[in-house]
């Protein structure tokens, strides 16, 4: 007879997973399997079954989290606790410890843990998969995986054999039954209700007791030479022992190994098989999902392509999104990395940069264009026609990064924003409207701002020292105290104090009175409208605000410094900071004067805080898109948000054996404005370098600038746009050589995409192809994506993939930020602009003086001008050369971190034009939006 030494096959398994899992830290130093178990009261047997478990994850190199909660705890905080664990991605062994209270539904508490954490594997997913015969468990419970292995370690063969399981426990013997009917095993389950049980077990050549009564299996039951295997464990009263108590099994042992062959002992056999188990499962439960995380493989949409091509939102509503959680799951995001809106669009928490913090930065792609017609040129849809085209393709991750839509030229005269024709972003509606409320909490912010700016004025103006005082640091149960931000504007006064009734009633005035100019004013409203007739207000009109009226105005909400800072923040604290330092005014002494100075940081972030996380969102064929921000470039930095580009970076990046992948990230209007800004300001702040600047032109623009009739949005083209013409083609080209030219002064990487229309011709392609080449880009290619979706940019696609494989990255800035802000805005107007020289206004000249006298002359510039011409004029096509400059203005965006000068007649709010696009917007019979475009 054989003893079946349970302690020691168990430190065996735990020696054996120890190494395991020192193997795989060495291969991956960020692997750290955890196991976290649940305590419910305070049994002193659960307590030391914790302990049992806490013991020997600890020496197996697994870190143990042990929460102990209270007895009375409710149901659904319970639930709460382990949905946490569930959503916790550092977690990856869940454990409730049983019995629980009786006020707590154990099944209901079970079935709450993630199947792919339960560790025991109780989960009904693990138990029916384990029932089924071609099933796959994640895991096996614990007890009946140790009692296969304890069988297999005798050298018995199962299959063929007899067994005989007396009890039916879920924990135990219904289990076990499975697994040895798996192993081929003829299986009798016994239980209460089983009459003459001897009989069975007299058959059986394997006997699995576990029915909780004392040496209840009598030796004389055992068949000669069969496998015992003892699972109870009883206390019997034993006046020998210290403890007055022996253990026992449920099998009279001292008989049994007299007939059996092998037999596991009590105490020693199968119980330390369960903990074993356990920190085997919870090493296969780390493993699977590190690896799991590590994966990355986008599923692609087909597309249905129809000639003549339908309208956008007809193929937008053709196409059925994948669920937003499977998309995440695709390129890698985990449970609790996502808040979904709806099933098709989510918010990214911005989490994941900690966790994948490690990996190596994607490929890095800014998508620019030449000067566009009214009409625009497609970069947009150059943007996703390349993701599609890589992803979906040539299979490689990549990720579209681009601005989330105004509503103001979605109804006005350019329309949505999400691509074109078979490259699009979808839903395409969600996208152009209200998508997660980002803009809306932008304008909020905003106009909060503003509203306290003129309230402080008028209550200034209204009220004595200590009335402003008492008003802003009130009594509470006779006690005063500051604001947190109220802190910072004491520190910006020099004031060293903390405790108001310490200030003196000089201290008093200088901390209450902001003392703003309202001349010097900066801070606009906002809406997300065209609305021209708000460019220009007179405010405070009503005689409750006595007489304290002055003349305001409206920006568009996407050209905000509230935006910018979105764009531009780093994470949620750099966000803060940003809000907290935007200026709104100066004070009457010439002092700058901040959000904090106004306590409004805090307020402002708190608006801010959803819109902080970009959203996911997919293409026609379900490629991930990230839509974030959404600045104008004529008026604003153009750019989409620096978080949305660092996220998709690290989702696309590259570790072990993950290749790296590719984020496609859009600079708005033509390449002078936006893709300057993105160099100049974005990737300052940032501090990304990218791989490529892919150049979007068209045979329409380019022809427009070779002295083609002037294009109108909502006139028919001319023919000269629809017909072969080479020598216009060949003088328009000026415009997109110098481009390249501006481009390649940054020191990166040009890849021309020619953006072919229907009309266009091979020779019209090849010219421009040729002249692209001999400007300096490095590959010129065209392309279909708006016909034909990702497979009409395979070859743009390619192009981009042998460009950033050869790139050096020899990235430098246009100018140095110590230079005066003259000299800075003049760089750009003649290296970029091709200007003679730049003319400034008398306001805009004591803007400079203001600005460097207050300290923000070592900020990047964000210039202010129409996107239709390399010049002031957009009128002057081409690569106009002798022109000046007129700067009319120039304003701080301290928080977001540039200053903007005001180029000619630019202006911060666009106007609806005759015939608005809302025209053709309107809901169909069941319930459709129609009519974007």
């Amino acid at each position: 007879m054989a003893i079946i030494d349970g302690k020691s096959i168990a430190q065996n398994i735990r020696d054996k997973v120890k190494q395991e899992i020192s193997a795989f830290k060495s291969n991956h130093p960020r692997f750290s399997p955890c196991l976290t178990v649940i305590q419910v009261g305070n049994r002193d047997d659960s307590s030391i079954y914790v302990g049992m478990k806490q013991k020997a994850a600890t020496a197996a190199g697994i870190d143990f989290v042990y929460k102990k909660l209270p007895e009375e705890i409710t149901q659904s905080q319970l639930l709460k606790q382990v949905q946490a664990l569930n959503e916790d991605d550092r977690v990856h062994g869940i454990l409730v410890q049983m019995p629980l209270p009786a006020h707590l539904n154990e099944s209901a508490i079970l079935e709450a843990i993630d199947p792919q954490k339960d560790v025991d594997g109780f989960h009904a997913v693990n138990i029916g998969n384990m029932s089924k015969k071609d099933g796959s468990p994640l895991f096996l419970p614990c007890t009946p995986k140790g009692i296969i292995h304890l069988l297999k370690s005798t050298g018995t063969i199962i299959a063929g054999k007899r067994a005989v399981v007396l009890g039916r426990s879920d924990i135990v013997g219904s289990p076990i039954a499975t697994l040895l009917t798996a192993e081929d095993a003829t299986v009798t389950l016994c239980h209460s209700k089983t009459e003459n049980v001897k009989i069975y077990v007299k058959e059986a050549d394997i006997v699995v007791v576990a029915i909780g009564k004392p040496e209840f299996v009598k030796g004389e039951w055992i068949k000669p030479g069969a496998v015992v295997i003892d699972v109870g464990t009883n206390y019997v009263e034993d006046a020998s022992k210290k403890s007055g108590y022996r253990c026992v099994g449920d099998v009279e042992y001292a008989e049994a190994s007299q007939v059996a062959s092998a037999i596991t002992p009590v105490p020693g056999g199968v119980g330390p098989m369960t903990v074993a188990i356990l920190i085997e499962n919870t090493f296969l439960s780390a493993k699977r999902l590190f690896e799991a995380s590590s994966k990355r493989s986008v599923s692609p949409l087909p597309l249905e392509l129809k000639t003549p091509v339908p309208s956008d939102i007809e193929i937008a509503m053709a196409q059925t999104p994948k669920p937003i959680t499977e998309l995440s799951q695709e390129i890698g995001l985990t449970a609790s990395e996502l808040e979904p809106y709806g099933h098709t669009k989510a918010k990214i928490s911005l989490d994941v940069l900690n966790r994948l913090s490690h990996r190596k930065d994607g490929h890095y792609v800014v998508v620019a264009g030449i000067t566009p017609t009214p009409l625009g040129e497609g970069k947009s849809t150059t943007t996703i026609g390349l993701v599609q085209a890589l992803g979906a393709h040539l299979n490689k991750m990549a990720f579209a990064c681009v601005r989330q839509p105004s509503q103001g030229p979605t109804f006005g005269i350019k329309g949505g924003a999400a691509g074109g024709g078979y490259s699009q972003v979808i839903p395409m509606d969600e996208f152009n409207l209200h998508l997660t409320g980002d803009i809306h909490a932008v304008t909020a912010a905003n106009n909060l701002l503003a509203a306290a700016i003129d309230a402080r004025i008028f209550h200034e103006n209204t009220q004595t020292d200590k009335a402003l005082f008492n008003r802003l640091c009130p009594a509470k149960k006779g006690v005063r105290q500051f604001a947190p931000v109220m802190l910072k504007r004491l520190a910006k006064l020099g004031i060293d104090k903390t405790e108001p009734e310490s200030l003196t009633a000089e201290e008093v005035s200088r901390f209450v009175r902001l003392d703003i100019d309202p001349d010097t004013i900066t801070w606009q409203r906002v809406m997300d409208t065209n609305d021209r007739f708000l460019r220009k207000i007179t405010i405070g009109q009503n005689p409750t605000e006595k007489g304290m009226t002055r003349p305001a105005g409206f920006d568009i909400a996407v050209a905000s410094e509230v935006m910018a800072v979105l764009a531009l923040a780093t994470d949620l604290k750099d966000m803060r900071h940003r809000l907290g330092q935007m200026v709104v005014a100066s004070s009457k002494a010439g002092e700058p004067v901040t959000a904090d100075d106004l306590g409004i940081g805090g307020a402002l972030t708190v608006l801010m805080k959803d819109a902080i996380k970009p959203t996911l969102m997919q293409t026609l064929e379900g490629t991930p898109v990230l839509v974030h921000a959404g600045p104008f470039a004529n008026i604003a930095h153009g750019n989409s948000s620096i978080l949305a580009d660092k996220i998709a970076l690290k989702l696309a990046g590259s570790e072990d054996h993950l290749e790296p992948g590719y984020v496609v990230t859009e600079a708005g209007f033509g390449a002078d404005i936006g893709m300057e800004k993105f160099f100049d300001i974005k990737c300052r702040v940032s501090g990304l370098v990218p791989d490529a600047v892919v150049l979007v032109a068209t045979v329409r623009a380019l022809k427009m600038h070779g002295g083609g009739p002037e294009v109108v949005a909502g006139k028919p083209l001319s023919d000269v746009y629809t017909e072969e013409n080479l020598a216009i083609l060949q003088k328009g080209c000026e415009n997109l050589i110098k481009h390249i030219q501006n481009a390649k002064k940054f020191g990166v990487a040009v890849v021309v995409a020619i953006n072919r229309f229907t009309t266009d011709t091979d020779a019209e392609m090849n010219l421009v192809r040729e002249l692209a080449l001999k400007a300096g880009a490095d590959d010129a290619v065209a392309c279909d994506h708006w016909a034909r979706g990702g497979a009409g940019a395979i070859e743009l696609g390619q192009a981009v993939i042998r460009t950033c494989e050869r790139s050096t990255k020899d990235f430098k800035f246009l100018y140095d930020l110590s230079l005066p802000i003259d000299q800075k805005i003049e760089t750009i107007c003649r290296e970029l602009y091709g200007a003679d020289g730049v003319e400034y206004s008398d306001l805009a000249r004591e803007k400079i003086e203001t600005y460097t006298r207050q300290g923000f002359s070592q900020l990047p510039i964000c210039m202010a001008k129409t996107q239709y011409s390399f010049s002031h004029d957009p009128q002057l096509k081409g690569a106009p050369t002798g022109f000046v400059i007129p700067i009319r203005d120039i304003r701080a965006s301290v928080g977001a971190g540039f200053l903007y000068p005001l180029v000619g007649s630019m202006q911060t709010l666009p106007g609806l034009p005759t015939r608005p696009c809302f025209f053709d917007v309107d809901l169909s019979e069941d319930g459709q939006v129609v009519g974007l475009f």
